[in-house]
């Protein structure tokens, strides 16, 4: 709901720039394509992919009071000769959080945070017979976070949250895909709840030369209840911008996972493309 009504408040007609939010938004489309004739003797697969990425921030300071709100939504398909269409890349991520400056450094905070993903997920050939197998969707999983603590940025690139109370929720809606995989959601129900937990979340977000642009979120989640070293989630969103000029722009993006509740090995992604990226800052809607 703080999220929400941060971007409300930016919705709101201005005759005049609001000194007090520092807004950005970002949005990128990357296409990547290859053909072969079918006596092409060296090999290779066509396919034609599709990825599309948009982060958008809406940051308010007021004397010691912050509210800091982000978005960051990716989605990607990928279509190779003779196989049917394919999911490449698919996260939805909202996060929101209020502050208070007791130094200049330091603030105490309460937030929230949603990850998910917006369509169903495959593992696919699971048998000989070609059979796929359902293992996401929407809200399945689905996990929401509120984390009490605070949080160190000594400027405006970097920032680390220590949160030692993060109830999480998880959410497994899907009995489809919870018939496949549980994500840590007890049988026969549709929420696991870890109330005595703690989070830690580290951002890095800056031009670290000319046209090239860095942005990596870390973030990790300890439940008390099973603290051990292989029982601690982590994740790692990673994303390499280079500009070639205004709008054309070559984009590296990845996503590592480690939840033992999902696998006992570390899961991956990554997406490399050219593409169109519309950038706007500081912008005040009129």
């Amino acid at each position: 709901m703080l999220l929400l009504n941060g971007f409300a408040v930016m919705a709101q007609t201005e005759t005049e720039a609001d000194t007090l939010w520092r807004r950005s938004f970002t949005a990128g489309i990357n296409l990547n394509q290859s053909a072969f004739s079918d006596n092409w003797k060296a090999g290779g697969v066509s396919s034609i992919a599709f990825n599309s990425n948009l982060d958008a921030r809406a940051d308010y300071a007021s004397g010691s009071v912050t509210w800091d709100n982000a978005v960051q939504l990716q989605y990607g398909l990928l279509k190779n000769k003779g196989e049917d269409q394919r999911k490449s890349l698919d996260r939805i991520y909202l996060d929101t959080k209020y502050g208070y400056k007791f130094t200049s450094d330091w603030n105490a905070f309460v937030s929230a945070n949603f990850l998910s993903q917006f369509t169903k997920g495959y593992e696919y050939d699971v048998d000989a017979d070609g059979t796929d197998r359902l293992i996401s969707n929407f809200m399945s999983p689905g996990f929401l976070t509120f984390a009490l603590g605070a949080e160190y940025k000594p400027n405006p690139y970097f920032s680390l949250r220590l949160s030692p109370f993060a109830p999480r929720l998880t959410f497994l809606v899907d009995d489809e895909v919870g018939a496949n995989e549980r994500y840590g959601v007890p049988e026969g129900k549709q929420v696991r709840t870890e109330w005595l937990a703690a989070m830690v979340q580290a951002t890095y977000d800056r031009d670290i030369m000319t046209n090239l642009h860095f942005r990596a979120k870390y973030m990790s989640f300890i439940n008390y209840k099973e603290l051990s070293a292989k029982r601690i989630d982590h994740m790692l969103n990673a994303t390499l911008t280079a500009k070639v000029n205004r709008y054309i722009n070559v984009n590296l993006m990845g996503n590592f996972i480690y939840d033992y509740d999902q696998d006992v090995a570390i899961q991956y992604n990554q997406s490399l493309g050219l593409g169109i990226l519309y950038t706007m800052q500081g912008f005040s809607v009129k």
